[in-house]
């Protein structure tokens, strides 16, 4: 059974789809594209059907990462049909645990820059508001983010496999 990771961010737009792209491309470069699945929500009903942001899939060409998919909402099934889910920043965080109302998925969320080796941000900026270096920014986090990410679940489930 596939391991399922699920990254939200507020619209769906830039930071979460470009967490979703740059893990699935970092997960197909290991060969895991069976073991591991991916994919991104947002909290709010803001951009629901739109592409990635232009300016956040420019940014993720610079490293050879094309941004694909269509902006989706948050949905209370998504706790049961993940396996972890990854905020961007605290406040999407509360906004996912607010829809636990039984606690029981808590465990399940986690803050994206947990899982940072080299930056020691405690959020994924967002860059929406902001100019092209924000954007860059956010890629160069995330492909840190992704990277520990990936190892953590590689990791967690070889204990699992042998348990």
């Amino acid at each position: 059974m596939a391991y399922k990771l699920l990254f939200v961010c507020l619209g769906n737009i830039c930071r979460s789809p470009s967490a979703e792209n740059i893990m699935r491309h970092l997960v197909n470069q290991a060969g895991l594209s069976q073991e591991i699945i991916c994919d991104s929500a947002g909290t709010s009903s803001y951009h629901i059907g739109s592409p990635p942001d232009r300016r956040m899939n420019a940014a993720a060409k610079v490293k050879g990462i094309e941004l694909v998919g269509e902006a989706r909402q948050f949905q209370r099934s998504d706790f049961e049909k993940f396996d972890l889910i990854l905020a961007m920043d605290k406040e999407n965080y509360r906004d996912i645990l607010s829809l636990d109302r039984s606690h029981q998925y808590k465990d399940k969320v986690k803050l994206m820059c947990d899982f940072c080796t080299k930056h020691n941000l405690k959020e994924v900026p967002d860059p929406y508001y902001g100019g092209s270096e924000g954007f860059n920014q956010v890629i160069d986090l995330l492909l840190d983010a992704c990277e520990g990410l990936l190892n953590y679940v590689i990791t967690q489930e070889k204990l699992a496999n042998q348990s």
